[in-house]
């Protein structure tokens, strides 16, 4: 484990409230600093704060990261990428749940103030009650919206996105200097709220962006089949990046142009790859992503972590 991703385990992995982010920012900026490089941030809508270091005009390559963490959940985000069927269903699944969750705590407050009233030997009027119910509904929903939105902090988030940050901060602090200039380093804010900070960066840089090549990495430390899912306008860079993220002993690589959805920040760039580390079914070989968003997120496969940054050196030196 390098000095960088130490620091950021120990020190940075909460990265949720304004103050969380500042200091973290400030690390890149001072980490940035260290080896010479540029580094700002750019503000967007909803107070997103990208942190852009290297110059992405000039570079050939643009790597980033999601460096928010989200709030922790009663249950993970789930992932196939390459069954969407599977990803639809459990979503499915989920929104049931959730649903389950409001009605039944909109019931059990309803009884909890029906029985209240009686107690109190207040006359219980059928249509006031009607009433409450409904205010009770969307006390409850605007409660659940919270706690998934603005809830406690998840501690853990070793895989999403830890990783891809330090995969980041890796490749700046370790990238030869006659291999700089070909890359430029964005650390996207506000992705767990809906892919805004790749967005506004997405909306700021739309020339310059629209045919240059941006690799994503967003939860790359747990699994070892790492999935490169390659949008339309960047087929023509799948045989190099194949050559350059070549499986070996500890990790098995697959890049794909068809047949895959994996929903992160590259979605708002039209030369956008994404990266993600899978684990495989034992029954059916399906390929799927789990544990984040929940405190079992603390799987750190070092092993992919040097993969990966290998693999860009290399890319970075073929182009």
């Amino acid at each position: 484990m390098t000095k960088t991703t130490r620091t950021v385990m120990e020190q940075y992995q909460i990265r949720k409230t304004k103050k969380q982010k500042t200091a973290f920012i400030e690390y890149v900026q001072s980490a940035a600093a260290e080896q010479g490089l540029p580094c700002r941030v750019e503000k967007g809508v909803f107070g997103v704060r990208n942190i852009v270091v290297g110059d992405p005009e000039q570079a050939e390559v643009v790597f980033t990261a999601h460096y928010d963490t989200c709030a922790v959940m009663p249950f993970p985000n789930f992932a196939t990428p390459k069954h969407f069927g599977i990803y639809l269903l459990y979503q499915v699944v989920i929104v049931l749940a959730i649903f389950a969750m409001l009605i039944g705590g909109v019931v059990l407050l309803y009884l909890a103030a029906r029985a209240l009233l009686t107690m109190l030997g207040v006359e219980v009027n059928e249509g006031v009650m009607g009433q409450i119910g409904f205010w009770l509904y969307d006390v409850v929903l605007l409660g659940l919206l919270w706690l998934m939105i603005a809830g406690p902090a998840n501690k853990h988030t070793v895989n999403d996105n830890t990783s891809g940050v330090t995969v980041l901060l890796d490749l700046m602090t370790e990238l030869p200097e006659t291999e700089r200039s070909k890359a430029a380093f964005v650390f996207f804010d506000l992705e767990e709220m809906g892919l805004f900070g790749s967005s506004a960066f997405a909306s700021a840089h739309k020339k310059q962006m629209k045919q240059k090549l941006l690799i994503n990495f967003d939860c790359v430390s747990d699994g070892e089949y790492m999935l490169f899912a390659v949008r339309k306008k960047a087929r023509m860079m799948a045989p190099l990046l194949a050559e350059c993220f070549t499986s070996d002993d500890t990790v098995q690589a697959e890049v794909l142009t068809k047949g895959v959805f994996y929903p992160s920040d590259q979605s708002n760039f039209p030369m956008g790859v994404g990266v993600a580390a899978l684990k495989k079914s034992r029954r059916f070989g399906v390929l799927y992503l789990d544990r984040i968003h929940t405190k079992k997120d603390t799987v750190y496969r070092e092993e992919n972590i040097t993969f990966l940054k290998k693999g860009a050196q290399a890319l970075l030196r073929r182009l």
